[in-house]
């Protein structure tokens, strides 16, 4: 009879984004992410198959949280719908600015990865897929308040948000400043009208 774990799961997974989202997943050893988790590489594999496996679970939990975070974001019923989508971009611009920031494991992993690995390129297009349908939503609720064209295609915005978002983030890990973040985030609400 084996022994009980002695982690909690997602804690481990969370230890093991952070180390992927530091130095990407070809620059991230298995001795790293021992450090990282605290687990040894016997744990690492019996509890997760392996560096790949605890790598692809790292990210769809780093994707699940960001649509979660998204979807709070935007239904925020005391403030506009056009005023929540601005809220969140320049919240975005902030955290994309922040030196101590390494940015998100959805962007690095889609740069690094997607091209060459199926089930990367998969997971990245259904984090896409869901943060625009967050973002539709919203601004279909823009439309129906008279904020927002209701001739506009809605969709197309809402790939245009997570475009928007995704390449602040790079342009943030490159060394963009607040103030260049700030002012894309506020141009690009410029197609909303």
């Amino acid at each position: 009879m084996g022994r009980p774990r002695q982690f909690v799961e997602s804690d481990v997974i969370a230890s093991a984004g952070a180390a992927f989202t530091s130095t990407g997943y070809s620059g991230t050893t298995l001795d790293d992410l021992v450090v990282a988790t605290g687990l040894g590489k016997q744990s690492l594999y019996n509890a997760f198959g392996g560096k790949r496996e605890l790598f692809l679970r790292a990210l769809t939990s780093e994707t699940g949280e960001a649509v979660a975070s998204l979807t709070q974001a935007l239904t925020d019923e005391d403030v506009s719908p056009l005023e929540r989508i601005k809220a969140q971009l320049l919240k975005l611009a902030v955290e994309f600015s922040d030196s101590g920031e390494t940015g998100t494991l959805f962007t690095k992993a889609t740069v690094e990865l997607a091209e060459r690995d199926g089930d990367v390129a998969r997971s990245a297009m259904q984090a896409f897929t869901d943060l625009a349908a967050v973002y539709r939503h919203c601004i279909v609720d823009a439309q129906e308040h008279g904020e927002v064209d209701a001739q506009a295609d809605a969709s197309a915005l809402a790939n245009y948000f997570v475009a928007v978002t995704r390449g602040m983030e790079v342009l943030g890990n490159a060394g963009a400043d607040r103030a260049t973040l700030t002012a894309i985030a506020l141009t690009s609400l410029v197609a909303m009208r």
